[in-house]
């Protein structure tokens, strides 16, 4: 069930049994399944299936009971549920305490993955890889692709701060217009890298967003490659009647 990944086993299976207390799979009071059940169910080493059960032991969420099982005491804290904006300033908002970790930031000259339908490429980007924090927990990985001649307008805050926050800004001081913006998602899984970074199994269930910035010629002044962990987003949509 698990495949090679950085993140231990025991690690892994304690978060999928975290889910199951979470989503009410394994209700407050039941008592879980025995260490030979999970044993057979996962695949597991019995020592990793008592890891796992220990992790939520000390997290509060089980409790065992001498003679009888062990059972479920409580309920992991809410979820901090990222809301997928649908304005510009909207999710510039939502972005504002999020903390960016850079893990590599660097200028190119060839244009990043576009399509026909996006638009013109800007003569030359900075590309930047970061880990977005909320909380005190990674909840995304990001590749941008920021049009260079908007990057040096401020260069530390693009550093520091999360990029579309800073555009928002900007627009405000310089002539930076943004004429058309779209995203898209879809759901897929978790690979190595992303695992790792995220601290969630591989496989996991995640979130892709691209998301395109067009300034009023039609040039891309912002591109960007998002994946978002599964359990941080939230998609509402009004429906008309």
């Amino acid at each position: 069930m698990f495949n090679a990944s950085p993140i231990p086993r025991y690690v892994q299976l304690s978060d999928l049994f975290r889910q199951r207390v979470a989503r009410g799979t394994w209700p407050i009071g039941t008592r879980i399944p025995t260490l030979e059940q999970i044993v057979a169910e996962f695949g597991v080493s019995r020592m990793t299936a008592r890891q796992a059960v220990d992790v939520l032991s000390r997290e509060g969420l089980l409790t065992p009971e001498r003679g009888r099982g062990t059972f479920v005491s409580g309920a992991p804290p809410d979820t901090p549920w990222l809301k997928m904006e649908t304005s510009l300033a909207k999710l510039a908002e939502v972005y504002r305490d999020t903390l960016p970790t850079i893990l590599n930031i660097e200028p190119v000259s060839s244009p990043p993955p576009l399509t026909p339908a996006d638009g013109t490429p800007a003569a030359a980007y900075m590309q930047m890889r970061r880990v977005h924090t909320k909380d005190e927990r990674a909840y995304n990985v990001i590749s941008i692709f920021l049009a260079r001649d908007l990057f040096d307008l401020a260069p530390e805050r693009f550093r520091n701060e999360t990029v579309v926050s800073v555009l928002q800004d900007l627009a405000a001081v310089h002539a930076v217009k943004i004429a058309r913006a779209w995203q898209t998602l879809t759901i897929s899984t978790a690979d190595v890298d992303v695992a790792a970074h995220l601290n969630i199994p591989i496989n996991s269930p995640v979130a892709d967003v691209r998301r395109v910035f067009c300034d009023d010629s039609g040039r891309v002044i912002y591109l960007s490659l998002i994946t978002y962990r599964g359990d941080f987003i939230r998609l509402e949509m009004d429906l008309k009647p």
